[in-house]
């Protein structure tokens, strides 16, 4: 692979390919580089029964809302990956799979990308590759013994792969909470290491919470009208399933029904597991969020005069001990650690200063200090919906807007970069062309 391009969009999933979708509307010329194929990470990093915590009706790309004819359920990962190919086939995009780029570096006159298939030239680069790169496991895992098993999350596929025996699950994200939940359904023995992060109610008042919050605008706030806009940015996502129609996660319940939990996992050592004295603090904060998110929108309710059924609030069904904890690894049994601790970024190959001291790209609303190169795909890029099926069409529009005004010519036409000297109008929209 050789040749010019005005845009090289880096990413194939599906911040990648709504931004060539865009681009196309737009008439400028591109190409999107996928290491692998659509879909794989969805494919590869989901366990068996992953399924969106948000409702199929927010899966909208752009040209491509949800095709299905279950808007209320949530699709699991099969249904996903089947959703981002059928996206791929419906329209005709500049896409060539398996090709990873290696280096993206700053020229006199754009850009210059290595790729496992040769060298690019690019006016612009949008970077697609999104926030979850490498898998996180902190260095105390060092200290479990040997005969203990250990994964990542992202490499969790269903219980039958874990060997006998009880088993830990460190951190209550999205992920960490989910699988303690699979693996509580199919009969195993957890440990959960309870964190920080918020979790919501699935319903109230007669529909889902999605449905009250989309509706009230929660969605579409931008980052910029918080106060403490980077603070929001690192917020843990509020842990909710979509499994079996939809239910809320209360790890209360679960503890009630036989699963162990934990404050922070603080310390291994000589066999030992010590954690945290802060369980309690974690789950009246995880319950307050919930009920304070309740609080609007009953609040929207009164002002809006909206007819909508009464609900009780929540109740916590168990309590637990206070202070500290120890577990002996061998006398409870533990055979297996399930590390659910997020994932890093790995921007090793983009020779182009434009990350903060945390290494954190620098941007506004996808648009970097560095004419030419953007990012999509980001959590919280522009508005909570940003990373996800329901809000990367808004910054894709966004950032193929501000490629077209910055690279048209007098004239209003689109220059097609390999062809000097040449003008085509605008495409029409999922229709793209390249010139090599």
């Amino acid at each position: 692979m050789t040749g010019r391009h005005t845009v090289v969009v880096v990413g194939g999933g599906q911040a990648g390919l709504s931004m060539s979708h865009c681009l196309s509307a737009q008439g400028i010329d591109h190409v999107v580089l996928e290491r692998d194929t659509v879909g794989h990470e969805w494919a590869d990093r989901r366990w068996d029964s992953f399924c969106l915590v948000t409702p199929n009706w927010q899966c909208r790309l752009p040209g491509f809302p949800y095709p299905g004819d279950d808007p209320d359920g949530f699709m699991v990962r099969d249904e996903i990956v089947a959703y981002l190919r059928a996206y791929r086939e419906a329209f005709d995009f500049p896409l060539a799979e398996g090709v990873e780029a290696t280096r993206l570096r700053r020229t006199g006159d754009g850009f210059r990308l290595s790729t496992s298939d040769g060298e690019l030239a690019a006016d612009n680069v949008v970077l697609a590759t999104g926030p979850y790169q490498t898998p996180l496991i902190p260095r105390i895992a060092e200290r479990l013994p040997e005969d203990v098993v250990q994964l990542h999350s992202a490499d969790y596929r269903n219980p039958d792969q874990l060997p006998p025996g009880e088993v830990l699950v460190v951190g209550t994200g999205q992920s960490g909470c989910q699988i303690a939940e699979d693996l509580h359904l199919a009969g195993r023995r957890v440990h959960l290491a309870v964190g920080s992060a918020p979790r919501v109610a699935r319903r109230y008042r007669g529909r889902d919470v999605v449905a009250w919050l989309d509706e009230m605008g929660y969605y579409r706030r931008g980052i910029d009208e918080f106060a403490d806009a980077e603070a929001v940015r690192l917020r843990a996502n509020h842990y909710v399933t979509g499994r079996d129609g939809g239910h809320d996660i209360d790890l209360r319940a679960f503890a009630r029904d036989g699963m162990r939990l934990h404050g922070r996992l603080a310390g291994i050592s000589k066999g030992r597991l010590s954690f945290a004295g802060d369980l309690r603090k974690n789950l009246n904060a995880a319950d307050a969020v919930s009920e304070s998110i309740k609080d609007s929108i009953d609040a929207w309710i009164a002002a809006k005069a909206i007819a909508a059924p009464d609900e009780s609030r929540y109740v916590p069904v168990w309590e637990p001990p206070d202070g500290p904890s120890e577990l002996d690894i061998a006398l409870a049994g533990i055979a297996s650690v399930v590390w659910s601790t997020g994932f890093g970024r790995d921007h090793r190959w983009i020779d182009v200063p434009v990350f903060d001291g945390r290494g954190y790209p620098a941007h506004e609303r996808g648009v970097t200090s560095c004419p030419g190169l953007y990012f999509i795909g980001l959590p919280w890029q522009h508005t909570w919906g940003s990373g996800r099926f329901c809000g990367v069409a808004d910054d894709a529009e966004h950032l193929a807007a501000h490629i077209a005004a910055a690279n048209r010519p007098a004239d209003g036409l689109h220059w097609i970069a390999g062809t000097p000297g040449r003008t085509f109008p605008s495409l029409p929209s999922g229709k793209s062309r390249t010139v090599a």
